[in-house]
């Protein structure tokens, strides 16, 4: 899992360094050339989505998404764990919800073209399905495992950060 989370990692910090290359060429073309590429907007919106929804899913795997976790903490440790069970399973169930909406979105958008790009606009809605996917398996995995090892589990004091 830590190898596909440091793809998502690295898949999206390549996104980054185009997203910022292509808009550099966007003040070159638009300011020196004076030729506006007008392919950037488009592309800038594609990239913006694998960036954002990658590196979701790897907070997910590395357990640094926004999470309140003061209620939890104030809990009993038995407690705790069922809590931490309860939420990794609650993140998988959204994250099947999201690569299930997100293989309907592909189906449905297929034949929609991007503007300025022509690609499908699958292309776009291929970043949510993925980071569903990545999210189920990521906190599904998660969960299953602390289910396993539930009697013999006690919290890791970087678990219960925020």
């Amino acid at each position: 899992m830590t190898v596909l989370s440091n793809i998502c990692i690295g898949v999206a910090s390549v996104a980054m360094v185009v997203l910022v290359v292509t808009f550099g060429w966007l003040v070159f073309g638009r300011y020196v050339l004076n030729v506006t590429p007008t392919w950037v907007e488009q592309l800038a919106l594609l990239l913006i989505c694998y960036i954002a929804f990658l590196g979701a899913a790897a907070g997910i795997k590395e357990d640094t998404h926004l999470g309140v976790s003061l209620f939890r903490d104030m809990m009993p440790k038995k407690v705790q764990k069922y809590l931490m069970v309860i939420i990794d399973l609650m993140l998988a169930i959204f994250g099947a919800v999201m690569l299930y909406a997100g293989i309907t979105l592909m189906i449905f958008g297929w034949d929609t073209l991007l503007p300025m790009l022509e690609i499908p606009e699958s292309f776009r809605t291929l970043a949510i399905t993925s980071c569903g996917g990545l999210i189920f398996l990521f906190a599904g995995s998660r969960g299953v495992l602390r289910i396993l090892r539930f009697q013999n589990w006690q919290p890791d004091p970087q678990e219960l950060d925020i």
